[in-house]
């Protein structure tokens, strides 16, 4: 799989897991742990879609 195929896998999953999150919090009686855990998993796909996209980069870049 190509860099940009992976970033992109990445950042559909983020949008995704936002999309939960944003569906959880609405609803009555939300699962808090389950939202803290989507909440973790989505930073977590931020951090590797900005590590990714600083290689990428830096790689164009020599």
């Amino acid at each position: 799989m190509s860099l940009s195929a992976h970033l992109a896998e990445l950042t559909e999953k983020h949008k995704s897991l936002a999309r939960k999150i944003e569906e959880e919090t609405s609803r009555l009686g939300s699962d808090d742990l389950e939202i803290r855990r989507m909440k973790q998993e989505k930073l977590r796909l931020k951090e590797q879609i900005a590590r990714l996209s600083d290689d990428s980069h830096m790689a164009a870049r020599h």
